[in-house]
């Protein structure tokens, strides 16, 4: 192998599995200290420059981010990361003097977003700042796409989300609402518009197309479009027996929504085992809290109805095995009927873009979406970017928040008459830690305590009003246990092979022998030849520089390495030392 180039930002940065994994690279472990120092104005700041929505994305987020945490490879859970955010926003202070602001001079470049969702309020986030004239078109008649809709104000309140949508509007975009664009066509050519942006989310809940299903259609609601409904108050109470069928996110608010309408025996439908499930384990863990029943491996067959009324449903129950190419394969031993009053169908969504002609330039694939560059968010028409949902279909906001900045860029780019795929890459910035001989600027402790669990309101209580929010959040305590569980993985041994006198001092002190001096060699040698080898090809191997004595090189494991750093604390020569990385995003500037 060759020596490791750690100024190279993608080293370190996949180091810090959380930030990694983040779609929007969140400075996680920067944001936790800050918690740990009560400095929660400042973390929400810092979480601000890159979700947009810390207070939104502390509620809801899917948190792509926890399964990749580092603590979970030292005990059973990660860092409760976004319930950190979430303290962060609840106890910030003032901040309309730190927020972005618009130029009273514009640049003359006009923009249009369709949709006033996440993607399009991120990308307006970003521009509007650098003088652009936005407009919003929304079909709805309030903004935030389906994170007003589809998101029940018991698990996001309208308060949270109408701060964080304002501290964007408030820039200067104009927006339109109910006002649905019918022809994209119409808005190229007569708008006026430098540049087009479409954040329409994927509106359209699919169907389930069974024996009896056009009879009951009075009493089946497809699940986004149900949500809408609650949301606006146009639908107040459902039937006592419910159905749910499909196990994401959205069958979880759906069930969870019933429970509060009116539903006393609430059933989600589970075509799998819960090792498939797309839900979020803790959306399942509060549906269940709530009652809610959830049965697995029973497949849709037919909606039965008496005197033309929806009675119940059929389901065949099936059985899952791997076929010889490893593919989920299912056999029906069964099936039963279950009583039911509603039926709300959650199995999915989809795009919809009739209001987008097929002549104008644009390409769309096999399955109606239109081509989209994954790298600039460009379709094959210039001037006319896509993002969130409506790019490659259902993923979750922090991904909507993502494509927007990275649109932004481009449309930015495109605006200024410059390259799209000329974009700035990452920038890296070390600083060390070193405050003393023995005593850096972080708590490199490790902490055995678990993970803090959250509260939440009383049963009884929550079920009686749709509004009141469940979690209560953590409370100082959990909050002062739980930041201290951060390893504080941005905080990277750093290591200068001149230094080195080859004592072994470092390889006998670490605690999870990820170090070894060795002759280099090929990668898969390398791997082998640790003090434990490396067995996880996701995470690297450093390699230094060939060490003066001896030409052999250091090695260290970064998958098993917990930042405690007590190497650079042994180390006689100051050959280790731990830098504090801070990782430079590009945005739209």
């Amino acid at each position: 192998m060759q020596p490791t180039d750690t100024r190279d930002p993608d080293y370190y940065h996949r180091v810090v599995d959380c930030q990694w994994a983040c779609p929007a690279h969140t400075n996680v472990p920067e944001y936790i200290r800050l918690i740990a120092q009560g400095k929660y104005t400042e973390s929400y700041m810092l979480n601000r420059q890159s979700n947009v929505f810390p207070g939104i994305l502390g509620r809801t987020c899917d948190r792509p981010c926890e399964p990749a945490c580092r603590r979970g490879r030292v005990e059973e859970k990660p860092v409760a990361i976004c319930r950190l955010k979430r303290v962060a926003a609840d106890l910030k202070g003032e901040v309309d003097h730190l927020l972005p602001t618009a130029p009273e001079e514009k640049n003359g470049k006009r923009v249009a977003l369709i949709g006033a969702g996440p993607a399009s309020l991120t990308v307006a986030n970003d521009l509007l700042p650098l003088g652009y004239d936005v407009t919003i078109f929304e079909a709805l008649p309030k903004p935030g796409g389906l994170m007003r809709t589809n998101i029940p104000s018991f698990r996001l309140p309208a308060e949270v989300l109408d701060t964080e949508i304002d501290y964007v509007l408030r820039m200067g975009a104009k927006v339109h609402y109910d006002h649905r664009i019918e022809s994209l066509k119409a808005l190229l050519d007569e708008g006026g518009f430098d540049a087009v942006f479409v954040g329409t989310g994927a509106p359209k809940g699919k169907e389930l197309d069974l024996p009896g299903r056009q009879e009951a259609s009075a009493n089946v609601h497809i699940g986004i479009e149900w949500l809408e409904a609650v949301h606006f108050g146009h639908v107040e109470k459902i039937g006592e027996k419910v159905l749910v069928i499909g196990v994401g996110n959205t069958a979880m608010d759906c069930c969870r929504s019933s429970i509060r309408l009116g539903g006393t025996s609430v059933k989600v439908m589970a075509r799998k085992d819960r090792r498939y499930f797309k839900a979020s384990p803790w959306e399942l863990e509060d549906a269940e809290e709530e009652q809610v029943e959830i049965i697995e491996n029973h497949s849709p067959a037919e909606f039965v109805l008496k005197d033309g009324k929806l009675v119940g449903m059929r389901f065949e129950i099936v059985e899952w095995h791997e076929d010889d190419k490893g593919r989920l394969r299912s056999k029906t031993v069964g099936d039963t009927v279950i009583d039911c009053d509603d039926v709300i169908l959650a199995i999915g969504q989809d795009n919809a873009f009739p209001w987008v002609e097929r002549d104008i330039g644009i390409e769309f694939d096999e399955w109606g979406l239109m081509k989209v560059d994954k790298t600039t968010f460009m379709t094959d028409r210039p001037g006319v970017f896509v993002g969130g949902d409506a790019a490659w279909g259902p993923e979750n906001i922090i991904w909507a928040v993502a494509h927007g900045q990275q649109a932004a860029i481009s449309i930015h780019k495109y605006c200024q008459g410059k390259s799209l795929t000329d974009r700035a890459p990452n920038a890296l910035e070390l600083t060390s830690s070193k405050m003393g001989l023995h005593e850096w600027s972080y708590a490199n402790s490790y902490n055995p305590k678990p993970r803090s669990k959250m509260t939440h309101v009383d049963l009884a209580a929550r079920l009686k009003e749709f509004s009141l929010e469940v979690e209560l959040g953590f409370d100082p305590d959990q909050t002062a246990l739980e930041v201290r569980r951060c390893l504080n993985c941005d905080i990277q041994t750093d290591f200068s092979s001149s230094k080195c006198i080859e004592c072994d001092a470092c390889i006998d002190i670490c605690p999870t022998s990820c170090l070894t001096m060795t002759p280099v060699a090929e990668e898969s040698k390398l791997r082998l030849a640790l003090t434990v080898p490396a067995t996880n090809l996701d995470q690297p191997l450093f390699v230094s520089d060939a060490l003066p004595q001896t030409k052999r090189v250091m090695v260290k494991d970064e998958d098993v390495c917990v930042h405690c750093g007590l190497c650079a604390e042994r180390c006689p020569t100051a050959a280790w030392d731990m830098a504090k990385m801070d990782l430079k995003i590009p945005h739209a500037k």
